[in-house]
């Protein structure tokens, strides 16, 4: 062994050295709204991305990391599932969040809470105020029912994938099966009641450069899709590409805003946090 490869015992090694951008991750936020990026601190952005339309795309996201998702066309919508990255058979739980939070939709304040009480994500900013949990997905009956068949095959790049389909193969890649897949939240979609109660889907609820920000509050495995929402009105698939930013943004302060929002939220985060001790 060299002398040189010793350590001086009277260094100072930070004890969380800031981690490199990876070398190769092309700076693709650059492209998106400049308002769509107020309050991130792109100087610890971690990689970005933009999702095509009808297309899908997983990843494995450390706690105290976020991601900015920003629509860059009208009427995006984008259908994420979340799982434990410790413990695969901990995941997003629709029914918990909503009736824990007295809510039929997500916006700033609210937290994703998983079926062990604990928060998995946090919306942190918000632009448009609705996001929905309820629609479900866009599966192959409904898709052909509604837009005809378009296979690879033939189509290319332009086929017809559903949010179902793009999901199962996602969650695959990861050890998860069709009995794993769960109800997303559909970020970007707007679904309402009727006056005879049925869902009603709102046209057009995201505008271009409308964002929404999730932080997560435990390591997580994220799996999304751009297809279509399963209630959207449009006669022909049309799906719109989503813009992303992951970066590092820390753990859940003290005074964090979703834990102030109700005191569930606030236990589920001092759920979560309780793994990191």
């Amino acid at each position: 062994m060299n002398p040189q490869d010793i350590a001086d015992p009277l260094t100072v090694v930070p004890p969380n050295p800031p981690l490199a951008a990876p070398v190769d991750a092309p700076a693709l936020w650059q492209r998106f709204p400049a308002a769509a990026l107020e309050g991130v601190d792109t100087a610890r952005a971690m990689w970005s991305e933009v999702v095509p339309g009808g297309s899908h795309w997983s990843w494995r996201m450390p706690r105290g990391s976020a991601i900015r998702f920003v629509a860059l066309e009208a009427g995006a919508n984008l259908s994420l599932v979340l799982y434990s990255a410790m413990e695969k058979l901990e995941r997003y739980n629709m029914p918990d969040s909503l009736k824990a939070q007295h809510t039929a939709h997500y916006t700033r304040g609210h937290v994703l809470m998983s079926d062990m009480g604990r928060s998995m994500a946090s919306f942190t900013a918000d632009s448009l105020g609705w996001h929905d949990p309820l629609g479900a997905l866009l599966d192959n009956d409904l898709m052909l029912q509604k837009y005809g068949e378009k296979r690879y095959e033939h189509a290319r790049n332009a086929m017809h994938r559903s949010g179902k389909d793009g999901l199962l193969i996602e969650i695959g890649k990861h050890g998860l099966t069709r009995r794993d897949l769960i109800a997303p939240v559909n970020l970007f979609s707007k679904v309402g009641v009727d006056a005879q109660g049925r869902f009603a889907f709102v046209p057009e609820h995201a505008k271009a450069g409308d964002f929404v920000e999730l932080r997560f509050d435990m390591d997580v495995i994220l799996a999304l899709s751009t297809a279509p929402h399963g209630l959207d009105t449009a006669p022909v698939y049309a799906p719109k590409k989503v813009g992303l930013l992951a970066w590092r943004c820390g753990a859940a302060p003290a005074n964090d805003v979703c834990r102030a929002f109700r005191p569930e939220n606030a236990r589920a985060l001092h759920n979560t946090d309780m793994l990191y001790l």
